[in-house]
């Protein structure tokens, strides 16, 4: 070391002590050689002092150094509507807590460094920020506001916790009212708050549509196609040509059937089932929209940026141009279309024993409907029944067939969450006219076994190939969540074996088959649910926790997911030979931001998706205002009641207008108990309530509590 300068020597210091292989003999060593620099107070000496100041190095009481621990982090800053907020922390499971006074100004989605304070036993990590890295979002989406000598934005964004100032000169025109999209030019600091410019005026508040178009540019969610990509999906949406079925599987003569919603267009999934001796013969034939979209075109980066088709209340963004999506992709009765199909045999117990994927070109018989299925099958409707004669044996052999799949899942343990859909109707302008819980029925929980059932099987095979990938991966439920979920069912008098630490998805699935039916039922199944994971997409296929499967992924829905398209495409390549190593080399390196950047798209546009919905609800609730209906308590907190309507709406009974008496919130039992009368309100309580208020900028609905319906 004698020849090295300072610097070279601090770096040999300090990957000496941090390295992970280090024996005690080091320390030993290091010891008697500080003894010696000590003495000769030498340059060794010096640099651990420095790397100790600069708090790379730690010195313990009995005098030995190691890695110091992390005094700073990097992370992504959510501020709150009350002006603290917090810092996730890419693999820290629990955020940093940031003061009111210790933001620094840091912007809503802004990537912080944090000094960490220390942290008190038991309580929540704290921290302050100490520089912004970078900002993320740049543009604000808010309700215009003018006075004399300017003007400003108030944010829909409740996180945004500052009105942006705009100069008179950037107002582009805007009058009160209007909401707009403001581009940030300045971010603020201390008391001066952000300043931006108005880009874009998207109508008055009041406009039918602006509220949903406000959400749709606050997501940052692409909304019109450029036109190269329009004029590309017009050219490729020809007719299928005799050309275009050369050397494919020709299933035309097989009869299939498509089973959606009343007013589903974009068609991508066709079954059929028939026997064959004591097993069953289960084909899902899938759009081939790989075979439109072209990798690398300017409607595959379109379709990549996009991720996924947005489903709105008023309206439905696609993630390619409705001429394909509803056209030459979509399997319409009666027409020659271009599928991937995956054909199973599956034996008397619901095993699937036999497969074939295959490039195929079918011909849909009948374009079904959930409510005419279900019609068939569960009511027996004569009228029905007479007009798909023919169709009937095949939609009872799908019934039967999808309750063996379905017991042979559930009976390795997956997981099924029954939660009933919301469905908004809405009049012409906009306004909702009826908000409705929508159960899944008989038909469309064979179509979800159909579609579950095949999506495994195709991952399965691409697994054991071992070819490049994408997987829909489920990681395990944190144990802590687990643990604390486990006590609080006891209170209810349910148990939750989480065996150490891990739990089996079949422990899960049996304590909501115990639930079903109770009043509790849909409050302790979303606890349940929030003590998950989420699911994502991944180049590893680390199974789906859920679904009590070792392979997963999505091959069902390439007209409105991504990562559904990138999987076609290469399973086409392999089964014409063409996944060469080159090819494969190339999977290898793009997959990874495929699936990262689907999942990111995905988790915007169920947030989108959310946030519509809340809105509506509340637009909904405005007209009953003063009302009473009957609900179930749905949520216990310090600050009041969660009530649950029968149609999913859900509002809060505030603990301040429970006037009869001072109410205490028990967090270990999850009640609200009144101090004087011993009245106590438990999660799953039938209770009457009337429409209070509503506030649309919040979106939130207030109810009070009332003896009348």
């Amino acid at each position: 070391m004698e020849n090295k300068s300072l610097e070279e020597k601090k770096k040999i210091i300090y990957e000496f002590i941090c390295d992970d292989r280090y024996v005690p003999m080091k320390q030993k060593e290091l010891a008697v050689l500080l003894q010696v620099e000590r003495e000769r107070r030498g340059e060794l000496a010096q640099a651990l002092e420095e790397l100790t100041a600069e708090g790379k190095l730690q010195l313990s009481k009995r005098g030995r150094y190691s890695r110091a621990e992390e005094k700073t982090v990097t992370g992504v800053f959510t501020s709150h509507a009350k002006g603290y907020g917090f810092v996730s922390v890419e693999g820290r499971e629990e955020d940093i807590f940031i003061g009111e006074n210790d933001t620094k100004g840091a912007f809503l989605g802004d990537t912080v460094q944090v000094a960490l304070k220390g942290q008190p036993g038991g309580k929540r990590q704290e921290g302050v920020v100490i520089q912004v890295l970078s900002h993320s979002i740049t543009e604000v989406v808010g309700t215009f506001e003018k006075s004399k000598s300017f003007g400003f934005v108030v944010p829909d964004n409740q996180r945004i916790t500052r009105d942006i100032f705009i100069p008179l000169e950037h107002t582009r025109g805007a009058v009160n009212g209007h909401k707009v999209v403001a581009e940030l030019t300045d971010y603020g600091a201390g008391r001066k708050s952000p300043e931006g410019r108005v880009i874009e005026i998207l109508g008055h508040s009041n406009d039918p549509g602006t509220d949903i178009l406000s959400i749709v540019r606050a997501y940052q969610i692409p909304m019109e196609f450029p036109e190269r990509v329009l004029n590309q999906a017009e050219r490729n949406a020809k007719p299928v040509s005799e050309a275009d079925m050369r050397g494919r599987m020709d299933l035309r003569e097989e009869v299939c059937v498509t089973i959606d919603g009343e007013d589903a267009k974009d068609l991508d999934d066709a079954v059929s089932v028939r026997k064959e001796g004591e097993n069953y013969i289960l084909s899902v034939h899938i759009a081939d929209v790989a075979n439109y979209v072209q990798e690398n075109s300017a409607l595959d980066r379109e379709a990549f940026e996009r991720g996924t088709s947005v489903y709105l209340a008023d309206r439905v963004i696609p993630m390619l141009p409705r001429s394909l999506s509803n056209g030459i992709c979509s399997l319409n009765e009666g027409e020659d279309r271009l599928a991937l199909s995956c054909i199973m045999t599956v034996n008397p117990k619901g095993k699937i024993i036999d497969h074939i994927i295959a490039e195929t070109v079918i011909r849909v018989n009948k374009r079904m409907t959930y409510t005419s299925v279900k019609r068939i099958l569960e009511d027996r409707d004569e009228e029905e029944c007479r007009k798909y004669e023919e169709l009937v044996p095949m939609f009872e052999e799908m019934r039967d067939l999808a309750g063996l799949l379905r017991r042979r899942r559930r009976k390795r343990g997956s997981i099924d969450f029954d939660f009933p859909e919301t469905k908004i109707l809405l009049d012409e302008t906009g306004t909702p006219v009826e908000i409705l819980p929508y159960d899944r029925n008989t038909a469309a929980r064979i179509i979800e076994d159909f579609m579950l059932a095949a999506n495994e099987t195709v991952a399965a095979d691409y697994y054991w190939q071992a070819q490049p990938f994408v997987y829909r991966v489920h990681d395990k439920p944190d144990i802590k969540r687990l643990h604390k979920l486990a006590l609080f069912v006891r209170n209810f008098g349910y148990s939750l074996h989480t065996g150490g630490d891990e739990v089996h998805p079949g422990e899960i699935q049996k304590l909501l088959d115990r639930l079903e039916g109770t009043p509790e039922e849909a409050m302790l199944s979303r606890l349940t649910l929030r003590a998950m994971q989420k699911a994502r997409y991944s180049t590893d296929c680390t199974g789906h926790f859920g679904l009590a499967a070792e392979q997963y992924c999505h091959f069902t829905s390439p007209i409105r997911r991504y990562p559904d398209l990138q999987i076609h495409r290469i399973i086409k390549e392999n089964l014409k030979g063409r996944l060469t190593a080159g090819r494969v080399e190339h999977y290898e390196a793009v997959l990874p931001e495929t699936a990262k950047h689907a999942s990111e798209t995905e988790r915007r546009a169920d947030e989108a998706e959310r946030e519509t919905e809340k809105l509506k609800k509340v637009e909904f609730m405005e007209q009953h205002i003063g009302e009473s209906f009957e609900g179930v308590i749905s949520g216990i907190t310090q600050y009041g009641l969660y009530v649950e309507l029968a149609n999913t709406v859900e509002g809060l009974v505030h603990v301040n207008s429970l006037e009869d008496d001072y109410y205490e919130y028990d967090d270990n039992a999850y009640e609200l108990r009144g101090q004087h009368t011993g009245i106590t309100y438990r999660l799953g309580q039938r209770v009457k309530i009337r429409v209070k208020g509503t506030d649309r900028l919040l979106r939130t609905i207030d109810f009070t509590l009332t003896d009348e319906v």
